[in-house]
């Protein structure tokens, strides 16, 4: 009793018929395909938004601890270091 058989199809066919007119149906499919599509669309939209999201959070699952200390250096230095190439000595003949 779970399934419909085509006998039934065909009365439920001709209700909608004699209800809506002939002339409505398409418009009622038209409507009905659009809202399909939209549907599709924005259910693929959300798992791609998903899916784009997925990868930031594997890179950095937990944020950085507070209190761990980096080497310090300094940039200035190492800078006139490797302009000097690498002497820690000028470049100025004076």
């Amino acid at each position: 009793m779970g399934s419909l058989g085509p006998f039934e199809l065909v009365l439920i066919f001709l209700a909608i018929l004699l209800i809506f007119g002939a002339k409505r149906i398409p418009e009622i499919a038209r409507g009905l395909g659009k809202g399909i599509k939209e549907f599709k669309s924005a259910t693929s939209e959300i798992s791609r938004e998903l899916n784009v999201n997925e990868p930031a959070n594997r890179i950095h699952p937990t944020p950085p601890t507070q209190g761990a200390s980096a080497p310090r250096t300094d940039s200035s230095e190492s800078a006139r270091q490797e302009t000097a190439g690498g002497t820690g000595q000028s470049n100025n003949p004076a």
